[in-house]
């Protein structure tokens, strides 16, 4: 199996994020301080050059208000 990155269910993965992000008004940026992390690491992975693990999901899912099942029952193929 290939790996995920670049695939169209992750795409679809990272435009839900990025939606989900915008919707709630914020700046990468803000998430990013949210996260405790650099502005890079969120451009990276709404960029798709990096993945998120479980752990990352589950804190930008947090961050955002959002249900982390709903997002992943929806990339279900």
């Amino acid at each position: 199996m290939p790996k995920s990155l670049r695939t169209p269910r992750h795409q679809r993965f990272l435009a839900q994020l990025i939606s989900l992000r915008k919707a709630k008004g914020l700046t990468q940026a803000q998430v990013a301080e949210k996260l405790g992390r650099p502005q890079s690491f969120v451009a990276k992975y709404e960029g798709g050059e990096r993945r998120l693990d479980i752990i990352e999901f589950l804190d930008v899912t947090a961050v955002l208000g959002a249900d982390p099942c709903e997002i992943l029952l929806s990339l279900r193929t």
